[in-house]
């Protein structure tokens, strides 16, 4: 995949990328405000969990993975195979820099070529900056879930956001 205006270059998430996109991962987790998940998976069930065809990684001219952003199926029910639900990680040292929107806009082109109608996620309402970038990128709220799960002995709201796909008819 081509190189946007940040100079991130967006390409495929593989094996190779593993074990930088689970340290992505865990300091998201390991931050409080990304995921009802208390520790990232193994790569295995990484894997096993998120669709091939969707799994992006940010790169910095060296190579270094930035962050990445991948899917997974909302059901296995045919009705719902142009719905995903996705998840978005930057390293905090890449943050502010358009890694976030370039993955999502390269998701966005992904899954549209694809077929898929919506994308969707759940977000916690303190996570104010991921909030904002799916706002920037054409993502709707839909409504709040409250207290929908406990973290760390807490109740949680979480945040529903879509972005419906205009060129998927």
């Amino acid at each position: 995949m081509a190189s946007d205006r940040t100079g991130v270059r967006i390409a495929e998430l593989t094996g190779e990328h593993a074990e930088q996109v689970l340290t992505i991962y865990q300091l998201g987790i390991d931050e409080g405000n990304a995921t009802f998940e208390t520790t990232a998976p193994d790569w295995e069930a990484f894997d096993k969990a998120k669709l091939p065809a969707h799994r992006l990684v940010a790169l910095d001219p060296v190579g270094k993975v930035l962050g990445w952003a991948a899917v997974s199926a909302v059901s296995e029910r045919c009705v719902y195979a142009g719905v995903v639900e996705h998840s978005v990680y930057v390293h905090p040292d890449a943050r502010g820099q358009g890694v976030g929107a370039a993955l999502l806009n390269a998701l966005v082109a992904s899954t549209e070529a694809a077929g898929i109608w919506t994308i969707q996620s759940g977000i916690f309402p303190e996570n104010t900056a991921s909030l904002a970038l799916h706002r920037r990128s054409g993502f709707r709220v839909v409504g709040t879930r409250e207290r929908i799960g406990r973290h760390h002995g807490s109740w949680r709201d979480v945040v529903l956001v879509e972005r419906r796909s205009p060129a998927v008819n």
